[in-house]
């Protein structure tokens, strides 16, 4: 009993995003490890946002004291820890805000943990950098890159925003799209389908049946009439779906005075002609994901998401003949509950056997590379095949490639330069104050008597960027000026926003649901905009 309540306490407290993420979802977060970098006001409102939905544990890594500064402008560090380790004083605060995530802390800069045991930062499932200088970044990011631990770099920078995501490999299966498609198959019905509609006869039925027959099945009766009368193709342009549905109303029965009933099934039936005569075909994305090497050349080491990627792409040669594996769900209509739930499992009937069928070509390939058949749950392969048509493969940019002369992005910087106040602007700016940092040890405009000698100075640095890498775009002198204003400030409301954000994606990874952008994302506090670039 005691262990029920636990659970329904959980429940109760977690409710709202056990309905995004579901109970799978949860229990990757709840056994995940994150660790996060400096505990400056970005790096709590992160942490802030992960420690609420009850992330497993996390570490922070900060040598710093905690400053006056620090105590303007983060909520989880108080006047009185003035003096005291930073990490430690903000794991006091973040931890009372949920007993059941263990808070940890390291009182070193990471620059030392680099030095000196580097492999610490593998412990983690994804690591969070907050306001890190270029050259300890680029040295993190590396180690990471070649460990395969997912990097979040995060920053606020005046009123700018930055992050980059650094993964080499990241692959969604509930990538939960918006506005999707109901998977009906009325252009190809599947046999058990077909045979299940044409046991309604629209023509001889009660004025009760007739009024309480599904609309998919009203819809599927009038496309097969609409084949024999019309044409051989489905309704396409807004003229065909006019006259389809023309042919759905004359379908309304009458009564004695030649009025037509008000047959709420059939209006609805009118409704989705639009959605419900899609065609029937496999997303390029998809073709892509079974044209992937890693799905052609299976090896030992190839995740489960690859093996059945591969399986559902033999199952759509073979039993499924060009098509995906039946999603078996269909939406709430109006119809009476026999014949409703009738239809329904004509459906989840098809779907349970095309899972067998995957099911079958996934225990094949795991039994030639080697791999034990459990290798492979009935929950994934249940999740992988009701979601075969939304999956998603994101694959990063290292940051030395970005950073390198010669393999950095020069097309999307210039193709986004067309506009002069560009979000891709605050990016470049961004560079040259790291520029700038390594060439003066300080960011610029830190103290107000140097912001008129830094607009020279900053100015340089972002000419000398912009010249090094073949960048003949310009730059307005106002972001300059901004920039050097900023003094490097981290304020708050630029950080809360940046939290929110950033720990969205860092819970995108860790649950493998949702898509995480890729790779770079811009925040501009001045124009209320943001946008992301592949660079």
């Amino acid at each position: 009993m005691a262990h029920l309540g636990k659970a329904s306490l959980k429940e109760q407290r977690y409710d709202r995003q056990l309905r995004l993420w579901g109970d799978h979802g949860q229990e990757a977060l709840e056994s995940a490890h994150v660790c996060v970098i400096n505990a400056t006001a970005t790096g709590t409102e992160i942490l802030k946002n992960l420690v609420l939905p009850g992330i497993g544990s996390f570490t922070i890594v900060d040598g710093n004291q905690v400053s006056g500064e620090d105590v303007g402008n983060n909520f989880f560090l108080q006047k009185s820890q003035i003096g005291q380790n930073r990490a430690q004083s903000a794991t006091e605060l973040l931890q009372e805000l949920n007993n059941e995530v263990s808070g940890n802390f390291v009182e070193e800069s990471p620059e030392k943990l680099l030095d000196n045991d580097p492999s610490f930062f593998n412990r983690f499932n994804l690591v969070v950098a907050t306001q890190l200088p270029e050259s300890t970044l680029l040295r993190l990011a590396e180690l990471l890159w070649n460990s395969n631990i997912p990097l979040l770099v995060c920053r606020t920078y005046g009123l700018v925003g930055y992050m980059r995501v650094i993964i080499k490999e990241h692959t969604v299966v509930e990538s939960h799209p918006d506005n999707t498609l109901e998977d009906l198959r009325l252009d190809k019905p599947f046999p058990e389908l077909r045979e299940h509609i044409q046991s309604y006869d629209l023509d001889h039925m009660d004025r009760k049946d007739h009024s309480h027959t599904p609309w998919i099945v009203i819809v599927a009766k009038y496309l097969t009439k609409w084949f024999h009368e019309k044409s051989d193709q489905l309704p396409k342009s807004y003229k065909e779906k006019e006259a389809f549905r023309q042919l759905i109303r004359q379908g309304i029965l009458k009564n004695e005075n030649g009025t037509p009933e008000d047959e709420e099934n059939f209006e609805e039936a009118i409704k989705n002609v639009n959605t419900a005569l899609n065609t029937t075909e496999i997303p390029r994305c998809i073709e892509e994901i079974f044209n992937d090497d890693c799905c052609i050349n299976l090896t030992e080491q190839s995740p489960s998401f690859w093996i059945l990627a591969r399986a559902v792409k033999e199952f759509v040669a073979n039993e499924g003949q060009g098509s995906l594996p039946v999603r078996g769900t269909i939406p709430d209509m109006i119809a009476d509950s026999t014949k409703f739930i009738k239809l329904q499992n004509v459906y989840r009937e098809k779907a349970k056997k095309d899972i067998a069928a995957v099911g079958n070509h996934a225990a094949k390939l795991l039994q030639s590379l080697g791999k034990a058949p459990e290798s492979i749950s009935e929950r994934e392969l249940k999740l992988f095949c009701s979601n075969s048509a939304f999956l998603r493969v994101v694959r990063c940019r290292s940051l030395s490639e970005e950073y390198g002369l010669n393999t950095f992005n020069k097309d999307e910087i210039i193709s986004h330069m067309d506009n002069p106040d560009s979000e891709l602007v605050l990016y470049l700016m961004l560079r040259a104050v790291d520029r700038f940092y390594k060439q003066h040890g300080r960011y610029p405009g830190v103290y107000n008597y140097q912001v008129e000698d830094d607009i020279g100075k900053l100015k340089s640095c972002l000419t000398g960027f912009l010249q090094e890498h073949g960048l003949s775009v310009v730059v307005k002198d106002d972001y300059v000026h901004e920039f050097c204003r900023y003094g490097a400030a981290e304020p708050h409301a630029i950080a809360a926003f940046m939290g929110g954000a950033a720990a969205q994606e860092v819970i995108k990874v860790i649950t493998g649901q949702f898509v995480i952008f890729n790779n770079t994302y811009i925040y501009s506090g001045m124009s209320q905009t943001s946008a992301t670039f592949q660079l």
